[in-house]
């Protein structure tokens, strides 16, 4: 099934990116340790990528999320990782981390972790060669935290807990809601 190309997520892509999550993963997509890292935030800046299938419909999803592996240690952490199934048999999710991770690269940024499937991720270069002295809030499987260096060295010495860094949510204040609300009323 040919696939239209790979793009930047728009604000119109996000809820039909979050049922793909919910096809995809199942309701308790959201209770996962990595979630924690990515709740209440925005994706990095520039790397948050969709594809569309020929009639429109969003069909695969990745984010990257602006991290800390450690103390003082930029990183990036990728996922959800999501493609319709039907369109699981065709190269779109590997060509949805390439874009990803060209675009990271691109970008300048030094590493990425994510936690998934060794035999899956480690065609792109991600092992746990570099995540032993790192750990997750809340409860992870250690043997997939995996990490790519996308420069040389740039996870040398990390370890800690890794923890959010990237751009808050912009939520609107209680007394805002109320405002809105009373002149809906009036």
């Amino acid at each position: 099934m040919p696939v239209t190309d790979i793009v930047l997520e728009s604000v119109e892509d996000v809820a039909a990116r979050d049922a793909l999550l919910e096809l995809c993963m199942g309701e308790g997509w959201r209770a996962k340790a990595s979630e924690r890292l990515r709740e209440g935030r925005l994706p990095s800046e520039g790397l948050a990528f969709v594809a569309h299938g020929p009639d429109g419909r969003l069909v695969g999803s990745v984010r990257l999320w602006d991290i800390s592996a450690g103390v003082n240690c930029p990183a990036l952490l990728l996922g959800p990782l999501a493609v319709h199934p039907w369109f699981r048999a065709h190269g779109l999710g590997g060509a949805l981390m390439r874009a990803a991770l060209d675009a990271a690269r691109a970008l300048g940024h030094g590493a990425v972790l994510l936690v998934g499937d060794a035999a899956y991720y480690e065609r792109f270069g991600f092992s746990s060669a570099r995540t032993g002295a790192l750990w997750m809030p809340g409860a992870f499987d250690r043997h997939r935290l995996l990490a790519l260096e996308l420069q040389t060295g740039a996870l040398e010495g990390a370890r800690g807990l890794i923890s959010p860094t990237g751009r808050l949510l912009a939520r609107p204040s209680l007394d805002d809601l109320i405002a809105v609300e009373l002149r809906q009323s009036a």
